[in-house]
């Protein structure tokens, strides 16, 4: 038995120095190309719909984290059972490994973002490591010249234990090497992008944002301010690893149906351009009601709609053939867009900062979209590379395919932030607070009622933009016992909110939202 196990942990040292082999020569050749972040990509593009949903709401920014430990677990398991097995049968082990290095190579070459073969040869090291290491210490079990022990067997006593630890103990000693030279050379590669942020300075804004106005914060403690703080801001997408794109080499075309002038655009290109500055609220699909997904940002870029003209493009409303705006970023994600949406007047931005800094890599740097009124999976490509004209009938981009809809308006939505559920306020007065929002309509009222009570207007603060959510607030007189708080919104063209429930597919989620809090 102990032998079994020495054979397990022979194969937890192999994947190690396998995993560690395959993203050292990932990070020399192309990141992305790595294992962990091939498969863990293409885990996230087949996981259903509703596992995605359910891993956000459950594990919110943490998700990513959560699959690369999980993968982690799963590959030491192999690995453990693939060395046990390989003590009896020694053609176990490298089929193991080269099984595991080909689930990588596929998943490499099958990436949106692949460009070559070459994208496998991280995958092919890491297998080639893991197979040789792997028989080389099972062997160092092994009975005199070389003959395979069986347990139970006189012969158990002669395998060759120092050999093993010498050769585990090297191994593991030089994968600990490999992974900080893989670090280091990550680092390395990142450098130039990370350099151009940190010495970037965006040009002041030719049509620079309006003031906020005092009427339009409502500092009631326990509510979210009116914008958001970067490092506050949600981030859902599916980049395993944040792509760090350098802007001084970031490239962005336009091309496709109805494209008269195609453009070929640098950074500095976009920073010659009047830079249009905007408070907008972005929200995200996978918002479920009262959640945390949805923030308000000062954004400044270039108008979507100028760079479009520019080409020579038209509008389907003014006879334009295409009706989308596919956006692709460089970890080959696409999204979406209605045409007709970005060039109907509202502020639809490339933006290159945000509350006042370069974005950060998390958010996009160097470029990314920001539309409002649209749920972001249809309109906030981060890392974007890549604009194409076309129909909606020829092109379906990556949500689609898995189910949700092709044009994604934001509903009316409103969200109790304080008290917080199952919170246990002292009876008389409570404030109760949150913030209501429905882009490019606009918020007309907000109002709230306790149990089955009446509904009552509440405190509503200034509107600042019809594209930024409005807090609001409400003194509640409240007695001792269990309430259920309940708000809803009314939005700028006189529709309420919904009472019906909707799950967060196909197009976002609906309902009221309700606490329900204990008064002493």
């Amino acid at each position: 038995m102990k032998r079994v196990s020495l054979a397990g942990l022979a194969g937890l040292v192999s994947g190690g120095a396998a995993l560690v082999a395959a993203e050292t020569t990932a990070a020399v050749l192309h990141p992305g190309s790595g294992p962990l972040a091939a498969v863990g990509g293409a885990v996230i593009d087949a996981t259903p719909t509703a596992v995605k949903t359910w891993a956000i709401r459950r594990f919110g920014t943490d998700d990513k984290a959560v699959l690369l430990v999980g993968m982690l677990l799963v590959l030491a398991l192999c690995a453990f059972c693939w060395g046990a097995l390989g003590l009896r049968r020694r053609w176990a082990a490298p089929v193991g490994a080269l099984l595991l290095a080909a689930l990588g190579m596929i998943a490499a070459l099958t990436r949106p973002d692949s460009r070559s073969v070459a994208e496998a040869v991280p995958s092919l090291v890491g297998g080639a490591v893991g197979t040789w290491l792997l028989l080389h210490l099972i062997g160092r079990l092994d009975g005199p010249r070389g003959t395979p022990v069986s347990p139970g067997s006189g012969s158990e006593a002669h395998w060759d234990r120092r050999g093993f630890v010498a050769s585990a103990t090297v191994a593991a000693a030089a994968s600990v090497g490999a992974s900080v030279l893989a670090r280091s050379l990550g680092e390395a590669r990142a450098g130039d992008a990370l350099a151009s942020r940190a010495t970037l300075e965006l040009p002041a804004a030719g049509s620079p944002a309006k003031p906020v106005a005092e009427g339009v914060e409502r500092r009631v403690p326990g509510t979210k301010p009116f914008l958001t703080p970067t490092r506050d801001f949600y981030r859902v997408d599916t980049a395993l690893v944040v792509p760090r794109v350098d802007a001084g080499t970031w490239r962005l075309r336009l091309r496709g149906t109805g494209v008269r002038r195609p453009l070929r655009l640098s950074f500095a290109d976009l920073l010659d351009r009047e830079l249009v500055e905007r408070d907008i609220t972005l929200t995200c699909v996978s918002n479920e009601i009262g959640g945390p997904y949805v923030g308000n940002a000062r954004w400044i870029g270039v108008r979507l709609a100028d760079l479009l003209r520019e080409a020579g493009v038209a509008p389907p409303s003014r006879g334009g053939p295409a009706d989308q705006l596919v956006s692709r970023s460089v970890d080959g994600m696409t999204l979406g867009t209605p045409l007709e949406d970005v060039m109907d007047g509202r502020d639809a931005l490339l933006a290159v900062g945000m509350n006042g800094e370069p974005l950060p890599f998390a958010h996009g740097f160097p470029a990314r979209m920001v539309v409002p009124g649209l749920y972001g999976y249809v309109s906030a490509c981060k890392w974007v590379t890549d604009l194409e004209l076309t129909a909606f009938a020829d092109y379906d981009p990556y949500w689609v395919k898995r189910g949700w809809a092709r044009r994604a308006p934001v509903k009316t939505q409103s969200r109790i932030d304080t008290p917080k559920p199952f919170a246990r306020p002292r009876s008389g007065t409570v404030m109760v607070a949150g913030v209501a929002w429905a882009q490019r309509r606009g918020v007309e009222r907000v109002e709230l009622r306790v149990d089955d009570g009446p509904w009552r207007t509440v405190d509503l603060a200034e509107e600042h933009t019809r594209d930024t959510w409005r807090q609001w607030s409400f003194p509640w007189a409240a007695t001792p016992g269990n309430h259920t708080l309940t708000v809803r919104a009314t939005d700028g063209t006189g529709e309420r909110q919904t009472r019906r429930r909707a799950p967060t597919v196909p197009d976002g989620a609906s309902g009221w939202h309700s606490v329900v809090v204990t008064v002493d």
